[in-house]
């Protein structure tokens, strides 16, 4: 049973390298699955202020608020795994990896999205909080694409009252000097003072969804998708200034990260050596759990979305590290238990009993400071953060779990379970 489970393990180890390499089927390899943070794909990233007198829990809350709404504004903009975090008391900060219009995009963020409907007298009719979504479709009757509006209770309430009154001729063509000549059957769209979009209102709508369509041709795609997205962010409850701006280059971030994976590949490749020479068929067998160790750290992180960055790299190098110090712990147990006289089955099982209760108690203090790091730290430290947790997890069921199994199949072998095949020489220590 331990020797096929062993099998089991290695050739789980084997496939799942080859699959990380090249991929297989639908699968793709790492390579093409991993998401690459600001510092590593390039993009754009911007720290805004909020101008408000709020203090204390009031701050608090409009913080929290200002986090989702621009959170989903940039969601909506299609960036790949933009993070949004709250920085200080009063700051918002803003990476969006792959952006490569870094006006455009710092100039969608920052609009304080002030969104109301107004009719054209000016009445505002409701504002960005009474909207629940908004989407594109197809335009079926006229082609092209529509956008379409889902309002809250509150919102179809007053979209129904406004559309009634509009439907009735209750509002006359209107002229000011900020919009200019309405017609009386328009409802405007306007965000942080500009239209955005000015439908003509053709019926009462009483049921809280309503289409935007342009007429013969429709919307294009990218048309609908920008006034889709702009409504769907909502308003802000505060206004922000921008107060840093910085631009990475995606040329910076590749070098970087191909220079991370060389470090970090020469740095594994030592590893591999040193256990072989230091501990010889233990050594051996925590190499194979190290190389499952790598699979499953780079599988998790993909199949928790995580976005990896340079922080997070070394976050991974160092559980490389700790894990590879968790077998050091055990092998080092091992051999002194063997040195005291005993067999090498009982010294392998009172080694890793024995080595249990450190790897446990190092890697749980490891884990407790990278919990408060991911809690209090901001953007890259949280990405440190978050892999070092991830590796630690991983390097405990490695050393604990897949290295004991390889070595309770070495202790079954007459020609290995030897202390020439365990790094220890012959007439040492015996009793």
């Amino acid at each position: 049973m331990k020797k096929a489970l062993a099998v089991l393990l290695v050739i789980i180890t084997l496939t799942g390298w080859y699959i990380s390499m090249f991929g297989i089927g639908s699968i793709k390899p790492v390579k093409d699955q991993l998401k690459l943070g600001l510092d590593l794909k390039g993009g754009v990233y911007v720290v805004m202020e909020a101008e408000t007198d709020a203090k204390d829990e009031e701050l608090k809350q409009l913080m929290i608020q200002t986090q989702q709404v621009i959170e989903r504004r940039v969601n909506a903009m299609g960036l790949s795994e933009p993070v949004v975090t709250i920085e200080g008391e009063n700051k918002v900060r803003v990476e969006l990896p792959g952006a490569e219009n870094a006006e455009d995009a710092i100039a969608a963020i920052g609009r304080t999205a002030q969104l109301e409907f107004i009719m054209a007298d000016g009445t505002v009719v409701l504002d960005g909080g009474m909207v629940a979504n908004s989407g594109v479709e197809i335009d079926q009757e006229n082609g092209g694409y529509a956008v379409t509006l889902k309002f809250t209770s509150e919102g179809s309430t007053a979209f129904k009252d406004a559309t009634s009154l509009i439907v009735s001729g209750g509002v006359p063509t209107s002229t000011t000097e900020e919009y200019g000549t309405v017609p009386g059957n328009v409802i405007m769209i306007v965000l942080d003072g500009q239209i955005i979009s000015a439908p003509t209102v053709s019926s009462v709508i009483p049921s809280g969804e309503a289409v935007i369509t342009a007429g013969r041709g429709g919307f294009s795609q990218e048309e609908a998708t920008t006034t889709s997205v702009l409504i769907r962010g909502g308003a802000l409850p505060v206004g922000l200034k921008e107060v840093q701006t910085s631009i990475v280059g995606p040329s910076l971030g590749l070098g970087e990260f191909n220079n991370s994976v060389l470090a970090g590949g020469i740095g594994i490749g030592l590893i591999i050596i040193f256990m072989l020479a230091m501990y010889r068929i233990m050594g051996f067998a925590a190499n194979i759990a190290l190389l499952l160790y790598i699979v499953l750290v780079l599988w998790i992180i993909i199949g928790l979305n995580a976005v990896l960055t340079l922080p997070g790299i070394a976050g991974i190098i160092l559980s490389v590290g700790m894990a590879v110090d968790a077998n050091v712990i055990i092998f080092s147990r091992i051999k002194e238990e063997t040195l005291n006289g005993k067999s090498i089955r009982v010294a392998t099982d009172q080694g890793f009993k024995k080595a249990m209760s450190t790897v446990l108690d190092s890697n749980l203090t490891t884990i407790i400071a990278a919990l408060v790091l991911y809690q209090f730290g901001t953007g890259p430290v949280k990405g440190f953060a978050a892999t070092l947790m991830i590796g630690i997890i991983a390097s405990m069921f490695t050393a604990l779990i897949v290295t004991r199994t390889y070595m309770s199949v070495v202790i079954e072998s007459k020609t290995l379970a030897t202390r020439k095949w365990f790094g220890i020489k012959e007439g040492i220590g015996n009793v």
